[in-house]
């Protein structure tokens, strides 16, 4: 594989303490989104980031009682999502029962994302999702 020296990236990070809702990550990433013009050239696209920010900072919270660190990076073929959290244990993709009020967040990071993966660090976990905007949305 050839070593791209022209390759750049951009990213931006956030700390979501478990005291403060989704909604401001959401908010936050929105705005980023925004200034790329994604929520006019891909709005379907902005959904699925918005669902999957939600999905991942709601389990940092939920299951790790952690802090969320919430990190955006573009690196014009891909914005990845992480988020890190404290939690040494990594996160399971369940079947849940029909009634259940939760137990789809992976689910739905897994229809939404281009690929997702999950990494143990020395202090916790990092789970990452890929979204690839379609041609006419990289003007960015």
């Amino acid at each position: 594989m050839e070593h791209d020296s022209s390759l750049k990236a951009v990213g931006w990070a956030r700390s979501l303490p478990v005291s403060r809702g989704v909604k401001e990550a959401r908010d936050w990433t929105r705005e980023h989104l925004a200034a790329f013009g994604w929520t006019r050239t891909a709005p379907d696209l902005v959904d699925a980031v918005l669902v999957t920010v939600s999905e991942l900072v709601t389990n940092a919270h939920k299951h790790a009682h952690s802090t969320a660190q919430l990190i955006l990076t573009w690196d014009v073929e891909c914005l990845h999502v992480t988020v890190h959290d404290s939690s040494a244990q990594l996160p399971e993709q369940r079947r849940a029962d029909p009634g259940a009020l939760g137990g789809r967040g992976l689910l739905l990071v897994d229809a939404l994302a281009d690929a997702w993966e999950v990494h143990r660090c020395p202090r916790g976990k990092d789970v990452s999702a890929c979204f690839q905007p379609p041609s006419t949305a990289t003007g960015a």
